[in-house]
Order: C-alpha cells, then sequence, then structure tokens
C-alpha cells in the first residue's frame, strides 16, 4: 500500500502506536549521545588530520573559483533554471499532468528504488531537487581550473561524501520506506535500529562506525566457510602456512605458493566449495601451500615489512623444500601479498637465490603513482598522524581500514546498511563475501609505517636500489622469472592501468591478462559461472591504453587462461598426490588453523 493510499482510520491507529514508542526512543538518543561524546578527538588522531588536509585543499579550490567567477555564476544560473522547472513540472502532477523529469538517478543508483520516490509527486520532488543540488556541487569542482590532480580527488571524495550523507534517503521523515515501516510498527522499528547503533558502535573503533553487514552468525571460519581440506604444516609469529589434501591421484611435481594479503583473511579464496580459489587449484593437481597472516596485537609491534618477507614467503618455500621435498615452487602473490612477493624476488634476486620460478600477481601495485581512490588518504599530515596513534598501541588496528575502504564506495558499503539497520530495523542478510569484509587484520606498526611510506607516500619500490629490506637494497627490473598479472577493469583500490605499470618494470617474459569486475568479484570467478570474461594481448607495449586497443576479449574465468601459462612454465610433470604432514614437516594441526579464528575485536582489548 502506498503511502498516498493509507487510509485515515489506518493513520491514526499508526500515528498513536508511534507515540507509544517516543518515550523509548528517547531514552535511546540519550544513551547514544551519552556514547558518542565519550569519544574525544584531537589534532593528533588520524581522522583529525584526514579532516586537516581536506581543508586545505577546499581552501585551494574555493581561491581557484574566485579566480573566474564566470564559471560558478553560470553554473549556480542553471541551477536556478532547473529548480524553477523542477517546481513547474511538481505543480503540473497535483493537476494531474504527467511532465518528463528533469533529471533521473543513475541506473546503478538502488537509493531511489522505492516506487513511491517516483508516484508520489512530493517524494518526487525531494528525489529530483536533490539529484540537482548534489550534480551542481560536483559540477563547480569538475568546472575549476588551476587545481592539481591531487586536490581535486580530494575535494571531489570530500564533496561526495557531504553529498551522499545529505541523501533524503538516509532521514528517517524523507524516506517513504521508513516512513511507512514507523507507521505500520509504531515507531519500533526506530528504537530496534537505535539498539543495533548502539551495539556497532560498541564494536567500532574510535574515530569510525563498522556497521555490521552481514549476520555474522551464519557464518564460522572452518565449518560453513574456509573449508577446503588440509594441514597446518608451519608456523611462526606472523603467520601459519596451509598445505591442502590433493582431491587427485597425481599432483604437479612444482609445488605452489600463495600470499594473500595482510589485510583481512586468506580466506577470500576460500570462501564457498563453488568459487574456492585454492579448491580449484587444488583440483587441477596442484600441491597447494596457502600463508594465513597472523591478526597482530602490540606483542608484534617492532616487526617491519622485512620481517614479513623474511618469516612470510622465504620461511614458507623453506617448509615446502622440507614437506614436498622440491627444490622450485610456483608462487601466486594476492593485491599486498603481490606487492610482498615482487620484493621478495628482488631480494632473493641480490642474495643469487632462485627457488621461485614463476611469480603470478592478483590486483597487486608494484609502482604506486596510480595509488586509486585511497590516495586521498595518503599524505605525511595523516600518515604522520597514524603513526602517532600506532606507536600508543603497537598495530594499525584493521577496522579503522575497513571504514576507510567503505567511504570509496559508501552508497553501497555504508549507507544502505545504515538505512537497513538503523533506520528500517533490520539486521543484515546473510552473505559470506560480507561477513569476510568484516573480519579485519591489526597490521604491525613498523610494518605499516614503512609499507605506507615507501609504497604509496614516496614511490619507492619501482626505483633501483630504492628500498633495502634486511640489509639488501632490492630492483624488481633484476627479476627475470616469468609472470602472470591479471587486473581488473572495475578495481578501485588497485587501478587496473597502475598495476600494468609493474608488469613492464619486471625484467622476465611477463603476461598482462585484465579481467571484468573489480578487486574481489574479478579475481573470484570461477569458471563454471560464466561471468565476466577476461582481455588478453601477447605483447606488452609500454603504454596501458596501447595493450588495451589490442588486447581480445575472451568469455569465461582467467582461471582457465592462468593454468594454460603455468603449464608452460616448467616443472609440470606428474608425481604421485603429496599428502600434508610429512616426517620431515610434521601437521600442527587441522586448516584453516587458528591465527584465522582471532577476530579482531578479542586482539584489540
Amino acid at each position: 500500500m502506498g503511502l498516498t493510499n493509507m487510509t485515515k482510520e489506518n493513520f491514526e491507529v499508526a500515528v498513536g502506536d508511534f507515540y507509544e514508542m517516543s518515550g523509548r526512543l528517547a531514552e535511546q538518543y540519550g544513551l547514544f549521545w551519552e556514547k558518542a561524546v565519550v569519544q574525544p578527538t584531537s589534532g593528533e588522531d588520524p581522522a583529525a588530520s584526514v579532516l586537516s588536509d581536506f581543508s586545505a585543499a577546499l581552501q585551494e579550490v574555493g581561491s581557484a573559483m574566485l579566480d573566474n567567477p564566470n564559471k560558478l555564476i553560470a553554473d549556480q544560473m542553471d541551477l536556478m533554471k532547473q529548480q524553477q522547472e523542477l517546481y513547474q513540472n511538481t505543480v503540473l502532477r497535483f493537476l494531474g499532468q504527467t511532465p518528463d523529469p528533469i533529471i533521473k538517478p543513475d541506473p546503478s543508483d538502488r537509493r531511489f528504488k522505492n516506487e513511491e520516490w517516483e508516484e508520489n509527486p512530493v517524494f518526487d520532488y525531494i528525489k529530483q531537487l536533490y539529484l540537482i543540488q548534489g550534480n551542481f556541487l560536483m559540477k563547480m569542482i569538475t568546472d575549476t581550473d588551476g587545481l592539481s590532480d591531487q586536490t581535486r580527488q580530494k575535494v571531489e571524495y570530500f564533496v561526495r561524501q557531504y553529498i551522499n550523507a545529505l541523501a533524503p534517503t538516509n532521514f528517517p521523515t524523507l524516506n517513504p520506506a521508513v516512513i511507512r515501516k514507523t507507521l505500520e510498527t509504531g515507531g519500533s522499528n526506530l528504537a530496534t535500529g537505535m539498539d543495533h547503533l548502539m551495539e556497532d558502535m560498541e564494536g567500532s573503533v574510535k574515530g569510525s562506525l563498522n556497521i555490521a553487514m552481514t549476520d555474522t552468525s551464519a557464518f564460522q571460519v572452518g565449518r560453513n566457510i574456509a573449508v577446503t581440506p588440509g594441514k597446518v604444516v608451519f608456523q611462526n609469529d606472523v603467520m601459519q602456512l596451509i598445505q591442502y589434501t590433493p582431491s587427485t591421484d597425481k599432483v604437479f611435481k612444482r609445488p605452489l605458493l600463495v600470499i594473500p594479503p595482510f589485510i583481512n583473511k586468506y580466506y577470500i579464496l576460500d570462501l564457498r566449495e563453488d568459487n574456492s580459489f585454492l579448491k580449484w587449484l587444488v583440483d587441477q593437481g596442484h600441491t597447494v601451500f596457502c600463508i594465513s597472516w597472523v591478526n597482530a596485537g602490540p606483542e608484534l609491534r617492532d616487526k617491519g615489512f622485512d620481517d614479513f618477507m623474511l618469516e612470510g614467503p622465504i620461511a614458507a618455500v623453506d617448509a615446502i623444500q622440507k614437506a614436498t621435498g622440491e627444490k622450485e615452487v610456483n608462487a601466486i602473490g594476492y593485491c599486498v601479498g603481490g606487492t610482498l612477493l615482487a620484493a621478495t624476488m628482488a631480494y632473493l634476486k641480490k642474495k643469487r637465490k632462485a627457488p621461485i620460478k614463476s611469480i603470478t600477481f592478483l590486483n597487486t601495485l608494484l609502482d604506486f603513482s596510480e595509488p586509486g581512490e585511497i590516495g586521498v588518504f595518503i599524505n605525511e599530515t595523516a600518515i604522520s598522524a597514524l603513526e602517532r596513534q600506532m606507536d600508543l598501541v603497537g598495530y594499525y588496528d584493521g577496522r579503522q581500514m575497513a571504514f576507510s575502504f567503505s567511504t570509496l564506495r559508501e552508497n553501497d558499503l555504508f549507507w544502505s546498511f545504515f538505512v537497513n539497520n538503523y533506520l528500517m530495523g533490520e539486521r543484515p542478510a546473510a552473505f559470506d563475501l560480507l561477513y569476510w569484509n568484516t573480519d579485519s587484520t591489526n597490521l604491525p606498526a613498523a610494518m605499516h609505517s614503512f609499507y605506507l611510506r615507501n609504497m604509496y607516500l614516496y614511490n619507492k619500490l619501482i626505483e633501483p636500489n630504492g628500498i633495502t629490506l634486511a640489509g639488501v637494497p632490492i630492483d624488481l627490473s633484476k627479476i627475470s622469472a616469468p609472470s602472470y598479472f591479471i587486473s581488473c577493469a572495475q578495481d578501485h583500490i588497485a587501478l587496473w592501468k597502475g598495476t600494468y605499470k609493474g608488469a613492464t618494470v619486471l625484467g622476465g617474459q611477463n603476461r598482462f591478462v585484465l579481467g571484468g569486475s573489480g578487486h574481489i568479484a574479478g579475481i573470484v570467478n570461477p569458471p563454471q559461472k560464466k561471468k565476466y570474461g577476461y582481455w588478453t594481448n601477447d605483447a606488452l607495449p609500454g603504454d596501458a591504453d596501447e595493450w588495451y586497443q589490442g588486447a581480445s576479449h575472451n568469455e569465461g574465468s582467467w582461471w582457465v587462461d592462468w593454468q594454460e601459462w603455468i603449464l608452460k612454465q616448467g616443472g609440470m610433470e606428474e608425481v604421485d598426490a603429496r599428502q600434508p604432514g610429512s616426517d620431515a614437516l610434521p601437521a600442527i594441526e587441522d586448516a584453516p588453523g587458528s591465527y584465522v579464528q582471532r577476530r579482531i575485536a578479542k586482539v584489540a582489548k
């Protein structure tokens, strides 16, 4: 039933129920503000430093606008014209006419899917007025000349956050779905939503709101996610090494090491049986080993990037050699795991060692000159403040990163859950990918500081001898092992044109493939789903656009293309399947192991 069709009797009953809830709501809002105000901030907080940096960028934009006021005046006149036309159209709608809308939401914008936003003239007016004014604010930035790319990116991000925060869908008195729910429940949805908000605030790190995105009770690591059979066969301070149980009688001679990001848990590659990349690799005949990184606490504050290299990939290769008797391995690195893999390869090259014979990079940045939208958080002011905070506690709280990443896709990853959880008073459905997304990982202070400064801020990894690890200056151009790069066209975390630069830096025979979709879905793309497709080009010109112009589109999954590539790299003759837990490397515990079970709230206390 639409709001415009509600009967007088139903309305009066609903209003009566609503007033009965008002006392509880007032009490809950009092508790909320009490909770909020006891979280003081200061100029030392990273969030405050980021806002200070945004303020400077906004001042620069304001000065640039004054240098050319004619564009600003023209934009304002256009805004006034559209607003007047919208008002006239709304009057005509009340008179029974159906004029064409002045503006429509983007087809991908799911905020205005409720039919009332179009059928009810009042809500249609609110919707269009919001869209017109939001477009005006963004156009002001676009039309401003003389801005650096970094300043424009910061201001566009900040203004976008402001616009989307003020969407009428986020306010209980302006969202028709929330109004209807409030009238039907007598306001209990808002009271329940306040309970949800208080609960989420308890689990959030200071300076952010980590909204529940899924029903966490529906999942248990090792029970219904991360269930590919295997054993933990090695562990140290920073990682456990899982060897997976073979599913074929014969396996390839050369084992395979998978290095996931140390941001979040490894099981993004092992969510369910039907989309597990790790299980697929096992089923293809690979002897698969995967690193499961520690969820760091303050005791690991001094672990550096070189420690993660020595105790991560290098220790894993030594363990694999003991477990299998093989001297050569293939390796796959995902995101920052790939960055670590490249650094490891350069380090081993300087040490005149070559146990890793082929390398695969999944959405990996080596050249950080195009960091994507996360670049709005990368500056000396913000990093220095973050380092001061990490020095106090010994680690970077992964919930801070989760919140920052959610603001890069704020309507999908923040505001949609804000409306669902707090205004509608509901809890999100069970979704394994979002469970993984909220299962954050803390990062040791020393390692995270090194990574932010040397990669993102200074972009030293691509400089010959620009970085020294464990006393060894490294040079990526000296890496001679063949490499396979897979990036994703819609990735907003590791822009594909930025990852492409990495493929041109290494010295070996390198293949670049471009998948569809984004940072996660484009990688976790099993062949049986027949989704997205991928682009290939055997050439590797210096320019990404030139590569794309010569590329061919292929249906299906890049997994199949990678398997064909890896089979050509040598060491792929078949041997008897290897069971995890040899005499040389006994099993410690069943996969997925204990490190992955440690959730951040328990670590952070």
